[in-house]
């Protein structure tokens, strides 16, 4: 990892080729040629609406309607992050031949390979109410909360799985819920509404980090 910079800044200086000079007089000419028509001459040609700027009093009221998706939303990646930040580390099995960092770089390429996953299969399943999603994706929370505090898991094989699962669960809700905010918005609240949404995942992540690193340094003092 530490030796990707070095590979960018070669790959800077010894792949990529300086533009040629170009002949002042001419370079007016060729920018215009090189010019080309994003739409073709028979689309119509779109024209500025007078509600594109929405008011205050719209923007609530789309908000307000943003609720149903973004709060399931921050729910999930607030107790995805709360196991990322808080709990990777404290899930150490000594029964297997997999040192800690090794343990922690498999629960991280898990929940990667979960995300990817599940981000990809919105033409196989979409899903409507993601508050099933933060319902379950909290439960997953609770139960490794609890093993880290018990150590009842007999095995890092049922981590590993409920590690892809909360990947599969945090991919579903992100997608899912973009989806859906994209086909229940009319066109000229649809940049206001996915924008806003846009802030669902961090807001969640960094209410994770706020309460998951002292929740971190307080299980460490009582193991």
């Amino acid at each position: 990892m530490l030796g990707i910079p070095a590979l960018l800044l070669a790959s800077y200086f010894f792949l990529l080729t300086s533009p040629e000079p170009q002949d002042p007089g001419g370079e007016e000419e060729a920018e215009r040629a090189a010019r080309q028509p994003l739409m073709s001459s028979e689309a119509p040609e779109w024209k500025p609406d007078a509600r594109s700027s929405l008011t205050l009093q719209e923007k609530w009221t789309v908000f307000k309607g943003l609720l149903w998706y973004i709060v399931p939303l921050v729910l999930v990646y607030f107790a995805e992050y709360f196991i990322n930040q808080g709990l990777f580390e404290l899930l150490f099995f000594r029964n297997t031949s997999l040192s800690h960092a090794q343990q922690y770089r498999w629960y991280q390429m898990l929940y990667q390979a979960g995300v990817f996953a599940s981000r990809s299969s919105l033409r196989c399943c979409r899903i409507r109410f993601t508050w099933a999603l933060a319902l379950l994706q909290c439960f997953n929370l609770a139960f490794l909360l609890v093993d880290v505090w018990l150590n009842f898991l007999p095995s890092i094989y049922f981590v590993f799985l409920i590690i892809l699962y909360e990947g599969l669960l945090g991919g579903a809700a992100y997608v899912n819920t973009f989806h859906n905010i994209a086909l229940e918005t009319s066109d000229e609240h649809r940049e206001f509404a996915m924008a806003t949404a846009c802030v669902s995942d961090t807001l969640g992540i960094s209410l994770s980090g706020v309460l998951a690193l002292p929740l971190h340094d307080f299980l460490c003092q009582l193991s």
